[in-house]
């Protein structure tokens, strides 16, 4: 018996060192222990956030914790494959955001996508394929009323958002079950729209990326185009 327990001590010590040696990818292992538990139907308690039933699939914005961690490894994709400087990384409402301005993508007060653009979208889908998040495009606008389209910012803004979704789906780019759109018109500018020069940087399309949970009280005007084509 002295022998037998030495030797269970020394294996779980091992195995503590291993564990201690390796490195956990936190939004892998999120994802993983979600589909185990929806699997088996079991429900946890995780603060204010409540886990979905596994029949029910939802995005929201990465984890606070995880935010630091995806920023840093994007950053250091981008400087290594030395892309487009007008593809901007930044850090908004708690997620990691790709932000592009209005005026590489489209024309003024248009909804088309410049043919210029599809090179810095290709380079977005490049620094977001590798990673097992999905992907919300989110266009925006300033504050000037759309003139002569016959719409408002509103819909300006959710058509661009559409636009460039329409645009990776068809070029195949990324999985449509990792994708959706929203346009948020004039409602989230990022400085006060007091200048031309803050008006042009509130005119833009925000790429987050977002993990699994649930976001339909948060985002009730949502585009998931998990169900369905938009086009």
């Amino acid at each position: 018996m002295m022998t037998y327990s030495d030797m269970v001590t020394l294996l779980l010590t091992f195995f503590i060192l291993l564990i201690s040696m390796s490195t956990v990818d936190e939004i892998k292992f999120d994802m993983a222990a979600g589909s185990l538990r929806g699997a088996f139907g079991v429900m946890t308690d995780v603060g204010d956030e409540q886990i979905q039933s596994s029949q029910t699939t939802t995005i929201a914005p990465v984890k606070n914790e995880q935010v630091q961690r995806v920023y840093k490894r994007i950053r250091d994709q981008l400087q290594r494959l030395e892309l487009n400087e007008d593809i901007k990384l930044v850090k908004d409402r708690g997620a990691v955001v790709l932000r592009v301005e209005e005026s590489i993508l489209f024309g003024p007060g248009e909804s088309e996508l410049d043919s210029e653009a599809y090179s810095v979208l290709r380079d977005v889908a490049d620094l977001v394929r590798p990673w097992p998040l999905n992907l919300r495009i989110e266009g925006h606008t300033d504050n000037v009323p759309v003139q002569g389209k016959g719409m408002g910012n509103w819909e300006l803004s959710a058509q661009r958002a559409l636009s460039v979704l329409r645009f990776m789906a068809e070029e195949e780019l990324l999985p449509m079950d990792r994708l959706s759109a929203v346009g948020y018109g004039a409602q989230h500018p990022v400085v006060p729209n007091d200048s031309e020069k803050h008006r042009a940087m509130n005119r833009r399309v925000d790429f987050v990326l977002e993990s699994v949970s649930g976001y339909q009280e948060e985002l009730p005007y949502l585009i998931d185009t998990s169900s369905q084509l938009p086009f």
